[in-house]
């Protein structure tokens, strides 16, 4: 099975199509900085925050980009009640 092949097959996915950039322009859009920085607790949402810098520490750290995708879909749960 080929990496397309995949990637296709995840219809259920609600991050499937979605760039981390998306993700995190919708959070810092719906929540803000401030309150970003408040539910995780990261420097790069704290401290002198841009996405620039976000994604790139995002995208060195899957720890915090886990977090960041379970509060998106928690975000998108709650926005389809």
């Amino acid at each position: 099975m080929s990496k397309s092949e995949k990637i296709e097959d995840q219809p259920n996915n609600p991050l499937h199509g979605v760039t981390l950039e998306k993700i995190l322009n919708s959070l810092v859009e719906h929540y803000g900085w401030k309150e970003l920085g408040m539910y995780i607790d990261i420097n790069c949402f704290n401290f002198d925050p841009s996405i620039k810098s976000s994604l790139k520490f995002l995208r060195k750290n899957p720890w915090a980009r886990k977090k960041v995708e379970n509060l998106y879909i928690k975000h998108l749960e709650e926005y389809d009640k």
